[in-house]
């Protein structure tokens, strides 16, 4: 892909980050960004709301306050109730509100597999903004909602998924990640990602390149969602084997690792946390700040292994 050349277009698709960014003058840049996918939930309000907060978490990864949202639909003909499509949409919209994000519109489409999602702007401080190229070693990486929502979205598909997964897994997803990046802002951190497609490892990896850094990950200090480990071995999805193949030969691991553990780390995930490079100074009061939030690893200077995951 051609790179651009106009100075005002601060993020592009060249650095893997969440969002692209586009300067209006020297306070206030463009977040753009946009996301859809097929249904990971049974219930369309929740599957429509989930789709919200994964194409909004995308602008909070970059420190931005999203502004307007287009719709991205397509739906089945033929038996497929239209009240499905209603509670759907009613489900993001109303997500949207929450995190007064104006939807402006959008386009639909028939086609014979659902989808939905957003594309969706906001505004960022091209000075405070947050990306995956200002990690610093020394920082503690630390993760703001538990893994496993693609092992669980798979056994959900298989009729396998315990109830407990499914409604823990169902509210993590829709959880807007606002709180997490306004508290970041707040304490100084520049370096975020989201967790999503690409697993932990995958995001982290680009953290690790574009920061010229080496991540340390302690395997034991992962949060996972209810049942997942447990599900891991069983219920894995392309997307977490294309994930394991395409970042696995960027990991080092250090002692034995269990292997259901193993592959969460790589496990796709729907609207998932943020991962944040914390400043030590600053890790107390932000986690005081965000219950949920658990610190599992740190930031070196670049080592051999984008990644390492200790056991």
């Amino acid at each position: 892909m051609p790179r651009t050349d106009d100075p005002r277009v601060l993020v592009d698709y060249s650095t893997g980050d969440d969002a692209g960014v586009y300067r209006l003058d020297e306070r206030t840049a463009l977040v753009q960004t946009v996301d859809f996918f097929t249904p990971v939930v049974d219930d369309p309000e929740a599957f429509g709301a989930i789709a919200a907060a994964n194409a909004l978490s995308d602008v909070y990864a970059m420190g931005g306050k999203p502004l307007t949202a287009l719709s991205i639909a397509a739906f089945p003909e033929g038996d497929f109730p239209f009240a499905w499509a209603a509670d759907i949409v009613r489900g993001g919209a109303r997500k949207l509100q929450e995190a007064g994000c104006a939807l402006l519109g959008g386009h639909t489409v028939k086609d014979p597999e659902i989808k939905f999602g957003y594309a969706v702007t906001g505004i960022v401080d091209p000075e405070r903004m947050l990306t995956n190229a200002a990690g610093r070693a020394g920082d503690i990486l630390v993760l703001t909602k538990p893994l496993g929502t693609g092992v669980i979205a798979t056994a959900l598909k298989a009729g396998e998924a315990p109830e407990e997964a499914v409604l823990a897994s169902t509210r993590s997803m829709a959880t807007l990640n606002r709180g997490a990046a306004e508290a970041a802002l707040r304490h100084g951190v520049r370096a975020a990602t989201d967790v999503t497609g690409f697993g932990l490892v995958g995001h982290a990896a680009a953290i690790a390149r574009e920061s010229g850094l080496g991540l340390e990950l302690d395997s034991e200090r992962l949060p996972l969602l209810p049942h997942a480990l447990a599900l891991a071995p069983h219920f894995q999805a392309r997307g977490l084997k294309a994930n394991r193949h395409q970042f696995e030969p960027r990991v080092e691991y250090r002692g034995r690792l269990h292997p259901a553990l193993g592959a969460l780390l790589f496990d796709p995930q729907t609207s998932g946390g943020l991962l944040l490079l914390v400043a030590e100074a600053a890790l107390g009061v932000l986690l005081s700040e965000l219950p949920g939030a658990v610190e599992v690893g740190r930031a070196l200077a670049k080592t051999k292994a984008a990644i390492t995951v200790h056991a």
